[in-house]
């Protein structure tokens, strides 16, 4: 057991350490890196699913819009299914700038 998973008192402060790693997403008008971030809980939710991967970007914008995830008892399980969703799908870029949340860029 990682001495950190100890700091954690009580299951409901759900402690998690956090692996970062980025990759890069090729879609009809070049790239764009994504950022996953998986985070391994002191305790996990259920048995078995201890790693939890969210990446940082939505894809299929125009037709439904999804994150791509993944859980697993592994890093590289979690890293690995939420790669797999986010290749799943596109990535759509906004055709009107005006549909851009209005803090964009700052």
């Amino acid at each position: 057991m990682n001495e950190w998973k100890l700091v954690q008192k009580d299951p409901s402060e759900a402690l998690a350490r956090l692996h970062f790693f980025s990759v890069k997403k090729k879609h009809a008008e070049g790239e764009i890196e994504v950022r996953i971030t998986v985070k391994e809980f002191a305790t996990a939710r259920t048995s078995d699913m201890q790693f939890y991967a969210t990446a940082d970007l939505e894809l299929n914008q125009k037709t439904l819009r999804f994150q791509p995830c993944g859980w697993s008892e592994t890093l590289a399980g979690a890293l690995g299914e939420c790669m797999r969703n986010m290749r799943k799908f596109d990535y759509e870029t906004a055709d009107d700038p005006a549909a851009l949340p209005s803090d964009c860029g700052r």
